[in-house]
């Protein structure tokens, strides 16, 4: 049984030979001695040149990735380029404290470094490339799996050690020594194409989708050889690398294979007395003392899997998903650009804050005087960094519901009209809140967007009567359109709501071709994507009955379900307002 307090000593050596190659260490804990001891550790294992910076969570963007130094600007008369925190870090090592609460763009920031490895800067006059090869160790201190850090960030981080039972370094198998010279060889290890194959297949067995573990896993088992003073990675390296990379990311529990019966063989025929035993093939007893490679790393990585982990991943799935940082339909949100002003504070502007010029020129009025006996030039107004102020706004976020409505053969038989008619009421609603309506429709071999987010409600009802019902079910073309338009909503500042309206009778897959069950599993296979999208989602059931398979396509989406034969217009109109939490004032 591993010890996960050793496991986490052992990540820090492991992290300390290449903390640039491995990309970071997510560490899920809060404060104390647990994180502590294991910073200490990784900063003995770095050489003594390794630069560690920590990076605040509301940092500027100037700040981080470098930009036009506004005060040395001004105090010098001509632009002065500012080198950010990134750019200081190149070749070291990054602290990210409550890094659950990273902002999305610092985030994308900083997964940009980690792929290439430097930070393009073209912003306020200045353009510059400079080098900023790093190492993270992120810690998120969440308290729920509501707050996470982000998952495009995690997902390049090699480890995702436990420090609930902290940091044991007594039965470690390497030294601070080994570890220099593991550093110093690493580019002579090689890895056998066995141990990719075995690594890649543990990888699919564990239901991990991303193709960064395996190559992180692979560069972990090169480390591990490096470490033990060899040349070439082995199973043993493999299975460490499994460990401690790939179960942390597992998904799902792995189906291992059969273990051989322990019932005795028949006795066989015996031998004469004077005749020896005859000798057992070489391979046959080669193959009987010997377990494939990928078997091994397998069990090595199931044997690690947390305990509850996958429950919790379960648990996590069923429980209802929190509000996006969007913010809710129709509600204040922040802005730094538009909006209603809502107050001012001191701080740098830049290209996402806006400078208010009376209230900095105010702010450096009474100053002036002090200012020109310093030998500046009497002629210009001395405005120093404590001098600017940015104007805050509030804005409300608009929101787009998006309408995906199932035009088939058997809605068209069922209730089609019937969904038509509740749409319009829908759309109705819409147009009094002022929010944007688009259509999707999806019948016979695909979908079509009938209608691109507009106000025009008489637009939407033409496009929703003119319709044809017919054809097959593409339900999973369908909900994959929905994701993309709501994708694009967001992008754009909205906020999407989607309302699907169907059956859940898929038999038409994502190429066109009929098959109901390839088409049911490729549409579960959409729905559990928008889930993962924590979209807001109303699934209609349009059946004569509420049909099974709408109710489980609306379980895999975490979406509200509402079965239309048991719904009036008022009780449906007032589905829609439930999942639009408020309306415009």
């Amino acid at each position: 049984m591993n010890d996960p307090s050793t496991d986490a000593a052992l990540t820090a050596l492991l992290f300390a030979v290449d903390p640039v190659g491995l990309g970071g260490v997510c560490l899920r804990t809060g404060p104390g001695p647990g994180r502590d001891a294991f910073v200490s550790l990784l900063r003995a294992c770095l050489t003594e040149t390794t630069k560690f910076r920590r990076l605040p969570l509301n940092i500027a963007e100037g700040r981080l990735l470098g930009g036009l130094d506004i005060a040395a600007t001004l105090r010098a008369g001509k632009p002065i380029a500012e080198r950010g925190l990134l750019a200081e870090a190149d070749g070291g090592v990054v602290l990210i404290a409550m890094a659950e609460r990273l902002p999305v763009s610092t985030a994308a920031q900083l997964c940009a470094a980690i792929d290439t490895g430097e930070i393009i800067t073209a912003r306020d006059g200045v353009a510059a490339r400079q080098s900023a090869r790093l190492g993270f160790v992120a810690f998120d201190e969440g308290d729920d799996d509501d707050e996470r850090m982000p998952p495009a960030l995690r997902d390049r981080f090699a480890f995702q050690p436990d420090l609930t039972s902290g940091v044991d370094t007594d039965d470690l198998p390497y030294d601070i020594e080994a570890v220099a010279h593991a550093r110093a060889s690493l580019a002579e290890v090689d890895v056998s194409d066995d141990i990719i194959t075995a690594i890649s297949s543990t990888t699919m067995a564990l239901g991990i989708l991303s193709l960064r573990a395996p190559l992180l896993a692979v560069r972990v088992a090169r480390i591990a050889a490096a470490l033990d003073g060899r040349t070439q990675a082995t199973m043993q390296d493999a299975a460490l690398a499994a460990r401690l990379v790939l179960a942390p990311r597992a998904t799902i529990i792995p189906q291992m294979p059969p273990e051989e019966s322990e019932e005795e063989p028949p006795p066989p025929d015996q031998p004469p007395e004077n005749e020896p035993p005859e000798p057992q093939d070489q391979s046959e007893q080669t193959e009987q003392n010997d377990q494939p490679m990928g078997d091994i790393v397998l069990e090595a990585a199931a044997a690690a899997i947390p305990a509850g982990l996958l429950a919790q991943l379960k648990a996590a799935e069923a429980a209802p998903k929190r509000q996006s940082a969007g913010g809710k339909a129709g509600a204040l949100k922040k802005s730094s650009k538009r909006g209603r002003p809502a107050g001012l504070r001191r701080a740098m502007p830049g290209p996402n804050a806006r400078l208010n010029l009376v209230e900095t020129l105010r702010a450096a009025a009474p100053w002036q005087r002090l200012r020109r006996t310093e030998g500046a030039d009497p002629a210009r107004v001395q405005v120093r960094a404590d001098d600017f102020h940015i104007t805050r706004f509030k804005q409300r976020s608009e929101t787009t519901t998006i309408f995906a409505v199932d035009a088939s053969g058997s809605a068209a038989a069922n209730r089609l009209a019937e969904a038509k008619g509740a749409v319009e009421l829908l759309l109705a609603d819409c147009y009094i809140r002022r929010d944007n309506v688009a259509v999707i429709a999806f019948r016979g071999k695909g979908c079509e967007l009938l209608l691109p987010p507009t106000r025009s409600l008489v637009r939407a009802k033409r496009s929703l009567s003119a319709l044809p019902g017919g054809g097959g079910t593409p339900l999973a073309a369908g909900l994959d359109a929905a994701e993309d338009l709501a994708e694009l909503v967001q992008r754009r500042g909205g906020t999407p709501i989607i309302v699907v309206l169907t059956d859940g009778r898929a038999n038409i897959t994502r190429d066109g071709n009929g098959g109901r069950a390839q088409a049911e599993q490729e549409a579960m296979a959409a729905a559990t994507r928008l889930r993962a999208s924590q979209r807001t989602i109303l699934l209609v059931d349009t059946s004569p009955r509420p049909a099974p398979q709408a109710q489980a396509f609306a379980n895999a989406m975490a979406a509200r379900y509402l079965p239309l034969p048991y719904v009036d217009p008022g009780r449906l109109s007032r589905a829609v307002q439930n999942v639009t939490p408020a309306r415009r004032g």
